[in-house]
């Protein structure tokens, strides 16, 4: 199960919403090992696609360093769908990397960036295989 506080919840919608109709992607870190999604980490889409979201690879190293100095790691790890369901696809699946984060996805397929709600899902992606998982959404992470 994914624990996330209404704000990050909230950052990574705006986040999702904002970027419509190219994909948004980001990170949210938190202490190693704890499962704690802290710090929320906006990136920009390198491929600025609609279709297709990746990493600028010179601000993704950057962040891994930060992250290192920090003990942190990839808690979650998000981008938006614009046009399909919140699923992962093969090329999501193929990117996954990071076995222990929560793999989120928000599609902004019905509204776009106007007002009205998405769906915001989450998986555990491990060697190929999705699992989707329960969402807990709190006020503030105790």
């Amino acid at each position: 199960m994914l624990t996330i506080d209404q704000a990050t919840y909230d950052a990574i919608i705006a986040h999702a919403k904002r970027d419509h109709p190219d994909e948004a992607c980001g990170i949210v870190a938190g202490p190693e090992g704890s499962d704690r999604p802290e710090r929320f980490i906006e990136m920009v889409n390198a491929a600025g696609s609609p279709t297709f979201y990746e990493f600028d690879s010179t601000d993704l190293l950057q962040l891994y360093k930060e992250m290192d100095a920090n003990d942190e790691e990839p808690v979650i790890v998000y981008h938006s769908h614009t046009a399909t369901e919140a699923y992962p696809s093969r090329t999501d699946i193929g990117l996954a990397m990071e076995p222990n984060a929560h793999y989120v996805l928000v599609s902004t397929r019905e509204h776009s960036n106007d007002e009205g709600p998405v769906e915001f899902r989450s998986y555990r992606i491990v060697d190929g295989n999705v699992t989707e998982e329960e969402i807990s959404i709190v006020a503030t992470l105790s």
